[in-house]
Formats: C-alpha cells, structure tokens, sequence
C-alpha cells in the first residue's frame, strides 16, 4: 500500500514527459540473487511494473548483472522505449544504444540519472526491489535445496559413486522427417542452466530416423567437448546424460559414448499412454518413480524443458521452410520486399506478369529491385 501511495504521488512529476516513453530500471543485488525491476512510463504515466529474481550470480558486480539484464531483456521485448534509466553506468553502453536504436528504427537513450525525478524513481524501485529479493530469495533457497535434494536421490536409485551435478537431456523433433533437429538442455544442480542450453539441426540423416538423429547428435557434442579450443559451454562433460525415449535411444547413446571411450552413465526417461513422464531406464532396468517423489518431480521437469526446447526450433525451421519461394532467389530482393510483393499481388504467378513500373511501386521497392524481379522471370521464359 505504501508502495501504491509512493507511485500516485509520482505520477504529477512523472508527467512532466508525456511525449516520450521510458522504461526505469532498479535492482536489489544479493549474495546469490538479485532482483531486478523495472517501471513502465508510457505517455507520463506509470503503467504498470515487472520484476525478475536471478540466480547464480556469484562473483558479478552490480554492473555485469544490470548489462546482462538488458541485453536478455530487450533481445526478447517487442518494444523498446525512447529511454532506458539505470543506476549505474554500464561497460558497453553506447553499442547498446545502437543495437537498440536499429530495433526500435529511431534513437534509444540509456541513461543514468545523478539527480532529480528519474533518480527518486531509481530509489523507489530499488528499496521495492530489495523487499521482493528478500522474499523471494527464502522461495529460491527452497527451490534450490529441494532440486538438490532430487538430485541426491538420483545418484542413490542409480546408484551412482557421485552426484550428477551436471545432467544432459537430449531430444529429437521432426514431423515425417522434415527439419529435425535436436535440442540438448542443462541443468546443474538441479535447476536449468539455459546459458548452457543447445541446438541441432540434423545434417546427416535424411527422413525420420531418431536413432541415427540421436547418434549425430550426441557425437557432435562429445566431439565439441573434446575439442580443447571449444568454451562455448561444451568442454564440461555431464556427470548423466538423459535420453528422451526408450530402449533403443538408450542403446544408441550407449554405444556413442563407449566409442569415444568415456565413462558416462546413460538413461533413457519413459513415459505412459498419457505421454506422461513414468520413470528411467538404467542398464536395460525400468525404474518407475511415484509422482509425489522429489525425483520424479526432477525428471518430469528436464524431460518437458528437452522436449519444449526441441520443438521451439522445429517451429522456427519449419515456419521458415514453408515460407520460401523463388523470390528468394532473386538478387536484391530480401525478406521484406519478397512479403511486401506477395501481399500486394498475391502470388508468385500474379508477379511474374507485371511490368517493372508495377513492381518498383511496391513498398520497400525501387527501379533496380523491380529490374531484377522483372529480368529473373522474363530469363526464365526466355530459356524455356
């Protein structure tokens, strides 16, 4: 309530500005976590507010977590404000500026405020800010043990000598063979490391074989992790690697790393009728959990995050498959100009009939673009 009263009375300072639209950002930096909120100002008003809890961030200064924060934060927004306030300055600010001025098709200000309203603001949010790290770092600390406590779990039902601190899961999507891909996600501890997350397009399998996509995909990584010159996230190998699918995956993966003459404890994690996670299968032996077991809880989450992680790319790769056409082919021609030809005349048939003053007429064209549209389609006439 406190908090609510703190932003009303703002909001006659904060309309000061009603052109320019600003996100302000505040932070609460912990010993393990820190949150980071941010308030949105759209046309002088406070519309509403966000915060974030982040883990791991050991050995980072105030300045890394903030620059960090606002790359992965506008890399995903959809909209990027005139203004950006911040705390503290960051190392990389002006290129930050430039990447965000190019999305946003006009100049973005990253700011940091020594005096005044946007440094009241600042110091309003960072003291919420702190509340909510407060708060939310007991719930964290909880999550935490608990997902250790899963862990531990594993390694006396698998009877492992230590505890798989870094467990791999592996998954493969396709849809009758097209675009498969392969995802590989992380978790350390018990909690999902995404930074270490990764992708496969499948390069030597044709047609919808998860075996031998499976197998491609696992000797890519082995071979990545081998590599003493890769530090991309692959030169630390698992502790387990978990296969999504049964018998036959598990044998697969089995087999791969035998030849790379590693030591690495291999399950292939099952689900029911339901496609529903069941339980493991270790050394040929199903393993069956009961849902309420903190284990189960584990395995469920790393099967789904796998399979959610591979079908988000299959996505991506096939929407851009099926939205190729010859106008790809064509010189000068990119993907805006191809959507703007296409929506204006429909189809690539309608296009090929049009005359270069028609074409440059279009949205995004000019003379030359138009020129080589018209030449491509009258060659392929011509040669016919």
């Amino acid at each position: 309530i406190s908090s609510l009263k703190i932003i009303s009375e703002k909001q006659k300072i904060v309309s000061a500005n009603t052109a320019i639209d600003q996100d302000v950002i505040g932070s609460a930096i912990g010993i393990e976590e820190a949150c980071i909120q941010i308030f949105f100002i759209r046309n002088g008003k406070i519309i509403g507010n966000e915060h974030y809890l982040l883990t791991n961030i050991e050995n980072e200064t105030r300045e890394e977590i903030i620059s960090s924060f606002l790359s992965q934060f506008y890399t995903g927004t959809v909209y990027v404000p005139k203004e950006i306030y911040i705390e503290t300055d960051i190392e990389d600010r002006e290129l930050f500026e430039k990447l965000l001025s190019e999305k946003r098709g006009n100049k973005v200000s990253v700011k940091v405020p020594a005096k005044g309203d946007k440094s009241m603001l600042i110091k309003m949010i960072k003291k919420n800010a702190l509340e909510i790290l407060e708060k939310g770092s007991q719930r964290i600390k909880r999550n935490l043990d608990e997902s250790l406590e899963a862990v531990n779990e594993l390694k006396d039902l698998l009877n492992l000598d230590e505890a798989p601190m870094r467990i791999e899961a592996y998954d493969i999507s396709n849809i009758q063979g097209v675009e498969s891909v392969g995802s590989m996600v992380v978790f350390e501890r018990g909690v999902p490391s995404k930074s270490n997350y990764r992708r496969f397009r499948i390069k030597t399998v044709n047609g919808p074989n998860d075996y031998k996509s499976m197998e491609e995909v696992l000797e890519r990584r082995i071979n990545r992790g081998l590599d003493q010159g890769d530090l991309k996230g692959f030169n630390k190998m698992p502790d387990l690697i978990l296969i999504d699918g049964g018998k036959g995956q598990t044998n697969i993966a089995e087999e791969v790393i035998y030849n790379f003459g590693l030591n690495i404890p291999i399950c292939g994690m099952i689900k029911d009728d339901k496609h529903t996670t069941r339980g493991l299968i270790y050394q040929n032996k199903e393993i069956e959990f009961k849902k309420t077991d903190k284990v189960y809880r584990l395995i469920y989450r790393i099967q789904e995050e796998a399979h959610r992680f591979a079908i988000e790319y299959h996505r991506n790769l096939r929407d851009k498959t099926l939205f190729k056409s010859e106008l790809d082919n064509i010189e000068n021609i990119g993907e805006k100009r191809k959507i703007n030809l296409l929506k204006k005349f429909g189809s690539v048939e309608n296009i090929k009939n049009k005359s270069v003053e028609e074409l440059a007429d279009i949205d995004g064209m000019n003379i030359k673009a138009a020129e080589s549209v018209y030449n491509y389609f009258r060659n392929k006439t011509v040669n016919k």
